[in-house]
């Protein structure tokens, strides 16, 4: 299994490439191998102060430039982004074991993210407020919000790139990006293409580092006017503490535990690829992922013995571009694989039974994080599997005998990110998407893109990332009365 080393990358502050202050520099690890593949400048609470001065610098131009001048810049990089692709995605493949073809949603979100927020942000309109005695008019205005402060899982590291580059540049925001220490290459490889191309310094920072020495201080700051985030609940509820040295706007995409609900009426095999999917792409590192399949007694044993064939089936392995047909890596550390475990454990010792894999493969790197994908059944709302965001290649079924019983086990949980049914019966579905407790429901099939509303509620986040609804996050609203 041959890795890559990338080499050196620095941080991009003001424009510039630069060392950290302290000169500290991190290893990323390849949870394939265990092998170091790239080195990166650490950021610290000084380089995290250069940066939101810089942040400062870039709002007071950016925000004064016309959206054209804003659009041509953003399809500058995004053609940049486009020649790079490959490079971009082989990083991904080493810095978090995403598979090649996987990689290819990341760059699809920067460059269609660098497009279509443009003409989002053009095809706003003032809203014009009626005056019942007819003696002023009345108009809102948008205008871009500030600084604003990004912190990005590493699940998905260009993707998450997107959805915030995209409409915070377009709405006239500058940007500080502060990757994960887990993934933080192909960010970093992104301030290097916005060096190359001269972008406009300031407008974007990236920063990596520890929390407490980067997180902490830029979320205390008063600089920052928006911080949006994609991470854990428990990190929200921290920014959210943090944040109130001064109001600030929040836009936040959290956890998910979302149920998979298929009822004997539903298309089966349509159910039963897209549960596969839903549960091992990205090795199950996905907050949308199926936590909990929920399937009616009747055809409860037909769809788990083929739900466990087809897992048996999928092929594990380091997923460059030679090797297209893998379709799982590893998971991105030795604790979450850990974790893995753990859930499973505990399932079982409580009267779940393990169906396939559970254990490390044979033939991988001892030094990886291997884990084969994993089918529980018999799961209860007493273990952990159905409790916790499983963020990992374990999939959790489990029966249900009527709609009731499926409706509360659904919605028997803190999290309110996706939800998915199948079923045709129409009275069923129009029930389900009045009572299911969760920002998304996708009927008999999966869709996600650009220009659809991504956004949970309850302890999933505040916000939406996606859509013009993102938009929201980066504007202020301000409302203009004249005189007749």
């Amino acid at each position: 299994m041959k890795t890559q080393n990338f080499g050196y990358k620095k941080l991009y502050i003001d424009g510039q490439l630069v060392d950290a202050e302290s000169g500290e520099r991190e290893d990323v690890i390849c949870p394939a191998t265990g092998e170091v593949i790239a080195q990166i400048a650490k950021a610290g609470t000084a380089d995290a102060e250069k940066a939101l001065i810089s942040a400062q610098k870039g709002f007071k131009y950016w925000s004064k430039l016309s959206l054209a001048e804003r659009t041509e810049w953003m399809t500058k990089l995004r053609s940049a982004v486009i020649e790079k692709e490959h490079e971009l995605r082989t990083a991904m493949v080493h810095e978090m074991g995403k598979t090649y073809g996987g990689a290819q949603e990341d760059i699809e979100a920067v460059v269609n993210a660098l497009e279509w927020y443009p003409a989002a942000m053009k095809n706003l309109r003032e809203e014009q407020i009626p005056d019942y005695e007819n003696t002023h008019t009345h108009k809102m205005i948008s205008k871009p919000a500030g600084v604003a402060v990004a912190y990005l899982a590493w699940n998905f590291p260009l993707l998450n790139v997107g959805f915030k580059l995209g409409p915070a540049l377009a709405a006239g925001c500058s940007l500080i990006i502060k990757p994960s220490t887990l993934s933080p290459l192909s960010t970093y490889m992104i301030g290097e293409i916005m060096h190359s191309i001269n972008f406009p310094a300031g407008v974007v920072n990236i920063v990596a580092g520890s929390s407490r020495e980067v997180a902490t201080p830029m979320t205390k700051s008063k600089i920052p006017a928006v911080l949006t985030m994609i991470g854990s609940t428990a990190t929200g509820q921290k920014v959210i503490a943090d944040s109130t040295t001064s109001i600030k706007k929040l836009g936040m995409e959290l956890g998910g535990n979302a149920p998979f609900i298929i009822f004997e009426d539903a298309d089966f095999e349509t159910a039963l690829n897209l549960a596969v999917i839903l549960n091992f792409h990205n090795s199950g590192q996905i907050c949308v992922a199926a936590n909990r399949v929920l399937v009616h007694k009747n055809i409860y044993e037909k769809f788990l013995k083929a739900f466990v064939k087809r897992t048996a089936e999928l092929k594990l392995g380091f997923g460059t571009k030679e090797n297209d047909d893998v379709f799982m890596g590893p998971v991105v550390t030795r604790s979450d694989r850990d974790r893995m475990f753990d859930l499973v454990n505990d399932a079982v010792s409580k009267g779940a039974k393990l169906e396939y894999g559970g254990k490390i493969p044979e033939g991988f790197p001892k030094e990886g994080n291997w884990i084969e994908p994993t089918v529980v059944s018999g799961i209860t709302p007493e273990m952990d599997l159905f409790r916790k965001e499983t963020f990992g290649p374990v999939a959790g079924i489990m029966s249900f005998e009527n709609d009731d019983e499926a409706l509360a086990l659904a919605n028997d949980t803190e999290y309110g990110l996706a939800s998915y049914i199948f079923t045709n019966n129409h009275k069923r579905i129009e029930r389900f998407t009045e009572d299911l407790e969760f920002g998304e429901i996708q009927v008999n099939g999966v869709k996600y893109a650009i220009y659809l509303p991504h956004g949970g509620i309850k302890n999933s986040g505040i916000g939406h990332d996606c859509s013009h609804l993102a938009l929201d996050d980066y504007l202020v609203k301000k409302r203009v009365s004249t005189a007749i």
